[in-house]
Parts: structure tokens; C-alpha cells; sequence
């Protein structure tokens, strides 16, 4: 409905996927996708996979600027 295109709708549910799973992980929404928008593009996950890991909303890894501090 709000969408042009497939692709466009597609596009909006995955950015809406991960900013609720943030929320759901108690992260600073913008600063988490702050640290995953600028950090992730230099990482090569075909070499290392598994360091994907480290950028999922619930890992321990994740910089301390992410988390929220009102609780």
C-alpha cells in the first residue's frame, strides 16, 4: 500500500525488522544503526561469516553507545 514496488516494500519490511528488534533488545535505535551502517560495509563476511554474529541486536559485542541507558 505504501509501497511502489515489490522491491521497495521489501525494503521497508527489513528496515522495520531490524528497528524493532532493536527496540526488542533494549538498543539506542539510531546509534545501533549508526554502528551497523557505517561499520558493516568494511567488514568482509564471505571470508569471515561468522562475525556476522557480532553486529545481531542481542550480541554481547556490540559498543556501549548502542545500548540504552534509561533503565
Amino acid at each position: 500500500m505504501f509501497s511502489d514496488t515489490a522491491k521497495g516494500a521489501q525494503a521497508s519490511a527489513v528496515v522495520y525488522s531490524i528497528v524493532e528488534t532493536a527496540k526488542a533488545n533494549k538498543l539506542n535505535v539510531f546509534m545501533y544503526l549508526v554502528h551497523i551502517l557505517s561499520t558493516m560495509p568494511g567488514v568482509d563476511f564471505k571470508t569471515t561469516p561468522s562475525i556476522l554474529k557480532d553486529f545481531m541486536p542481542w550480541s554481547e559485542k556490540l559498543p556501549d553507545y548502542c545500548r540504552n541507558t534509561k533503565d
